[in-house]
Formats: structure tokens, C-alpha cells, sequence
């Protein structure tokens, strides 16, 4: 009897304490007040507009649907052929990304650690950096105006006697122009938390290292690597997490109906299902068909929670660094 009301105060006593915490810290608490408000209203209060996936809109008053049509619109998407093509230009864009920028960010910080002069470092640090502060639309069109016909790459050709290359509207060359552009763009910008992550190492470590023997190499792969270990697996699972969701806003910059056939993604076909006034798949379905478009959205948001559980139940059994 004793130990069953222990059990009833327990939780009681606890929210007491946290009640106590919360008033006298509640300037502090405060603070969290906007981002909470933020992700109710703008990211979990529109998931209940999911449900237009399995009924049909049609506009008007009602905002969830006039009638039920279960798994119409995922069966209509799946045999789809545009859609398959756009989930694997997808996954191909998104995979060759992460395999080519995730290292060279990792390398990138660990170089930026070795330089010891610090306006060096601070200049470096800075012309990496602002690119990430661009805003896409003038990314895209920087990108454009180097790779038009009278841009100076094709200037370049053309002065070395080599035939200039529409390099926008080939569809080979997409891939090369989105990971590169991104590259440019974000390399600098990700080495932020991997700096930060290295001045929380112990420096006895490389002293230890130094004494036997460890050149710079050796320091980086035996000390530095794995005391941010944390670090690259946390980052990883999320960038795993995200494949499925492509930059739609550079793609969309950058690629036209000639670049479909590698340059459409998930996105930009929800995009023209959803918003777009014309069709954009071979089914039949027109642009906005928003019950169509939540249905791949949808799908689109199952892929990605199973891609980063699978990512951080791998993490926690093999590094023993997980998110949760």
C-alpha cells in the first residue's frame, strides 16, 4: 500500500518541482514561447491537411475533402511514370550529393583546424562562408550567366578552339551543375559545427599523440575524427533523413522542361500536381490537383522517417551515437 502511493506522488511531486522551476525561471522560458508557437501553427497544425490525401478536394468551404476515395491517389501516382522517374532523379541527386559534399566538409573543417595564422584562418573562414548567405535566386542566376552560351566557360571554350555547350538545357549535365553549385555554396557553411565540435577536445590528447610520435595525419585520423565522432553521425542521420527532400527552390531555378528528365524531382512534380496549371504527368492528372500532390507529399514524408530511423538505429549499434 505503501509503495503504490510513493508511485501516485511520484509524478505528482514532479510536476510540482517542474511548476516551481518554471515560475522562478520563467523569463528563460519565455524565450521558447515564439518557436513553439511557430512549429504548432506552421508545422503541425497542416499535417491535418494530409487527410486530402485519401479524400478528394475540390476547393470551397470544405478544407478537408467531399468525399473519401481511399488510396486512389496513391495508386494513380504509382503508375505514374513521371513520377517514378522523378523519385529516382531524387534519389540520384540527393545520394550523390551527400557521398561527394559530406566528406569534402569534413575534410574542408579538418584543414581550416591546421591553420594556425589566425587572420588566415578568419579569411579563409569568411570568403567560405558567404556564399551560404546568397540568397537562391541570385545563386541560379549567377549559375545561368556562367554556363550561357556567352558566359565566360563557353568563352573559354571557344578561345581554346572546343565547341560551346548549352550546358542549361543538356540533361547530362544537370547533375554536375546542382552538386557543384552546391558545393560552392554550402561547403564553408557546414564546417561550422565540426569546428565548434573540435575545440571541445581535449588538447592532452594531441600532446599524448604528439609525444608519440603522430604527425599531422595521425593526429587528425587518431584524435581529432574520433573526438567528433558525435558530431558526423548526428549530421549524417539528418542529411540521410533529408534525401528525399531535394532543393526545390534551386531546382526549380535552374531546371526547364528540356532538363526534365534529370532535373525533375519529387518536389517540383508536387509542385506542378499541386500549384502548377498544367499537367505534368502522363496519368491524366492536372496541375492542381491538390489531393493527388498531398498523396506524393505524403509518401514523400514516410520515405524520409523511415530513412532516418533506419539511419539512427545503424548509428547507435555501430558508433553508439544516435539522435534519440
Amino acid at each position: 500500500m505503501a509503495a503504490e502511493e510513493q508511485a501516485l506522488q511520484a509524478p505528482r511531486s514532479y510536476r510540482n518541482s517542474l511548476w516551481k522551476h518554471v515560475r522562478k525561471e520563467w523569463k528563460l522560458y519565455s524565450f521558447i514561447v515564439i518557436p513553439v508557437v511557430y512549429f504548432l501553427v506552421f508545422k503541425y497544425l497542416p499535417m491535418l491537411g494530409n487527410i486530402i490525401a485519401f479524400r478528394k478536394y475540390r476547393g470551397g468551404p470544405n478544407l478537408f475533402g467531399t468525399e473519401w476515395v481511399g488510396l486512389h491517389y496513391f495508386r494513380m501516382f504509382m503508375k505514374d511514370p513521371t513520377f517514378w522517374r522523378a523519385f529516382y532523379n531524387n534519389l540520384f541527386l540527393s545520394i550523390t550529393y551527400l557521398i561527394v559534399r559530406f566528406p569534402l566538409t569534413l575534410i574542408f573543417a579538418l584543414l581550416l583546424n591546421e591553420i594556425r595564422k589566425l587572420r588566415l584562418k578568419k579569411f579563409v573562414q569568411t570568403v567560405s562562408y558567404l556564399p551560404h548567405f546568397m540568397s537562391m535566386v541570385i545563386v541560379a542566376g549567377m549559375v545561368k550567366e556562367m554556363l550561357s552560351l556567352t558566359g565566360p566557360i563557353n568563352s573559354l571554350l571557344g578561345n581554346l578552339g572546343m565547341e560551346k555547350i548549352p550546358f542549361i538545357t543538356v540533361p547530362e549535365w544537370f547533375p554536375a551543375i546542382y552538386i557543384g553549385s552546391g558545393i560552392w555554396q554550402g561547403l564553408g557553411w557546414g564546417t561550422i559545427l565540426y569546428l565548434a565540435a573540435m575545440t571541445g577536445i581535449n588538447t592532452d590528447l594531441y600532446e599524448a599523440a604528439r609525444v608519440d610520435g603522430a604527425n599531422r595525419f595521425r593526429l587528425a585520423w587518431h584524435v581529432t575524427i574520433p573526438g567528433i565522432l558525435p558530431t558526423i553521425m548526428t549530421l549524417l542521420i539528418l542529411d540521410i533523413g533529408g534525401i528525399m527532400g531535394s532543393n526545390f527552390e534551386k531546382i526549380l531555378l535552374l531546371y526547364n522542361p528540356l532538363t526534365y528528365e534529370t532535373a525533375d524531382v519529387i518536389s517540383t512534380y508536387v509542385y506542378r500536381m499541386g500549384i502548377g496549371g498544367a499537367s505534368g504527368g502522363s496519368n491524366g492528372a492536372a496541375g492542381g490537383n491538390f489531393s493527388f500532390a498531398t498523396a506524393v507529399g505524403l509518401f514523400e514524408g514516410i520515405i524520409g522517417l523511415i530513412l532516418v530511423t533506419t539511419a539512427n538505429f545503424i548509428s547507435k549499434k555501430t558508433t553508439k551515437s544516435s539522435l534519440w
